[in-house]
């Protein structure tokens, strides 16, 4: 069992992640900017894409999706695809010398022995401790003798080629999903989601990204992933779930190849506000919307792009 001081060390080292995490994102927001919206400076030129591990194809989540986005529009990488520095050793290639890597974390849960031998003697289920581990990865644009199979660049998607897959993953989702009026919005009492025709959007590639939001609010319903979604226009809990919905529907129009303008920030004071009062505020906002991305992705019909 680790001694008071290792675990005050810990706990700090944790407050400090957060702390760092949050003051990035503060910052973009109070330069009138979007993390989670690409480009949100003018150097990237790649469409953006879900970042993955580039030996395991596994795509990051969460906060981590934000952490690397913001790299990628840094930087310049033209790939999503990162490693750390052992995984680009075992590949056969290796980071270039002098190269910078990017911290990323992994966030999980594990029950102290203390706490399992307290719940044995007392009855009842033991406390699980939430930590978050740190480590490096390096963008495969950072490395040299890497094989082309480690990491396929994403292929090009010609415009407009993914509209249809997205029409045909809400259509799959059996969502209540109405076309019309001229408002967009989902209502959690009777459960659908409204948007207006996309020929009333002033760039209707825009509509998607909009539909995407709003299904992103309807994966918040108490049958799927139960959000709290009660809070009234203007509170700090609406302003929360306008987060997660907004960051959500960046994840899914990334995953599926759509690249929206960037939106208006409609609720950026508050955002900041939360943000400000909170240092996990925007790590919580993230897994969120990666869980409702990830909810939405799950419709995506097996034999859309083979033809049948």
């Amino acid at each position: 069992m680790a001694s008071p001081t290792a675990q005050a060390r810990a706990g700090q080292g944790r407050a400090s992640l957060y702390q760092e995490i949050t003051d990035k994102i503060i910052t973009e927001l109070e330069a009138g900017r979007l993390p989670w919206v690409q480009p949100w400076r003018g150097g990237a030129k790649t469409p953006l894409a879900m970042p993955i591990n580039a030996t395991s194809g596994r795509r990051y989540s969460g906060i981590n999706v934000l952490i690397l986005w913001q790299a990628l529009a840094d930087f310049g990488f033209r790939s999503p695809a990162w490693l750390t520095f052992r995984q680009a050793l075992a590949t056969g290639g290796a980071v270039r010398k002098g190269e910078h890597g990017v911290t990323v974390v992994y966030a999980d849960r594990f029950t102290p022995d203390a706490e399992r031998r307290r719940a044995e003697r007392e009855g009842g289920a033991p406390d699980a401790v939430f930590f978050l581990k740190r480590f490096t990865v390096f963008n495969i644009d950072q490395c040299e003798g890497l094989s082309d199979q480690v990491a396929p660049p994403p292929k090009p998607i010609p415009p407009g080629l993914l509209l249809p897959q997205a029409e045909a993953l809400i259509g799959a989702t059996r969502a209540d999903f109405r076309i019309g009026g001229d408002r967009a919005f989902y209502s959690p009492t009777h459960d659908y989601v409204q948007v207006p025709r996309p020929d009333a959007f002033f760039e209707p590639i825009n509509w998607h990204r909009t539909a995407l939001h709003e299904l992103g609010h309807w994966t918040g319903h108490g049958s799927r992933l139960s959000r709290d979604q009660s809070g009234p226009f203007g509170s700090a809990s609406y302003a929360k779930e306008e987060l997660v919905a907004e960051m959500a529907s960046a994840f899914a129009c990334a995953s599926l190849g759509i690249v929206p303008t960037v939106r208006h920030a409609d609720y950026l004071g508050a955002w900041l506000e939360i943000l400000r009062g909170d240092n996990r505020a925007i790590v919580r906002a993230a897994s969120s919307a990666s869980k409702a991305a990830d909810f939405l992705l799950g419709f995506q019909p097996a034999a859309a792009g083979r033809g049948e």
